[in-house]
């Protein structure tokens, strides 16, 4: 489980294929913290660390991972956003996040306001839990969205976000991961089921 509070913005070191699945190191100023088999978020997926270097860890990405999310996409030297487990007494700072990504969304535009940013994302409306004001994971930062539609929402992002994930670092047209919020996808499917 976690919140969605961004602890480190690693970097990709190196991806190796192993058959269907990948396997990923990540350089980190927490990787030195963590132990093998730890749960970690990157970029709002959870992966499994299986093994430790010197400032870096190493997790594998199965093919179904890759198939569900944008964690395929990454290549070496690319950004990483992550965040370890959340300590059940602690805050629960940003909103209740699994590391299940649910589907990927694309960026549609980046908008500067002079102060904070304006990302507006696709995403499937088959699958539209997201209500206006509501809580929206994406590559595992936790953020409120509006201007909800369909098949597309907005998310402002202050300067501390912008310059401590890899919202900085994100283009019109990249892939990212959404994981929408465990409350609204237990009622939505209630809903259903007794429709």
């Amino acid at each position: 489980m976690f919140t969605g509070i961004i602890e480190s913005l690693g970097g990709i070191k190196s991806i190796e294929k192993e058959g269907s699945n990948r396997k990923i190191t990540i350089e980190s100023n927490i990787s030195h913290e963590l132990k093998i088999d730890q749960s970690i978020s990157h970029n709002g997926v959870c992966l499994t660390v299986t093994e430790l270097l010197p400032n870096a860890h190493t997790v594998v990405a199965v093919n179904e991972t890759l198939q569900k999310s944008a964690i395929g996409s990454l290549q070496e030297g690319d950004p990483v956003n992550l965040e370890r487990c959340m300590i059940m007494n602690g805050r629960l700072d940003g909103h209740i996040v699994q590391g299940h990504v649910d589907e990927t969304g694309k960026c549609l535009d980046i908008k500067d306001e002079g102060g904070s940013w304006i990302f507006t994302f696709s995403y499937n409306s088959s699958t539209n839990v997201l209500v206006e004001k509501g809580s929206i994971c994406i590559n595992g930062v936790s953020l409120t969205c509006f201007d909800v539609s369909d098949e597309k929402f907005s998310v402002a992002i202050i300067p501390y976000t912008f310059d401590h994930t890899n919202f900085k670092k994100m283009k019109k047209n990249d892939e990212v991961n959404l994981e929408f919020d465990i409350i609204g996808k237990y009622v939505h499917k209630l809903i259903n089921k007794t429709n």
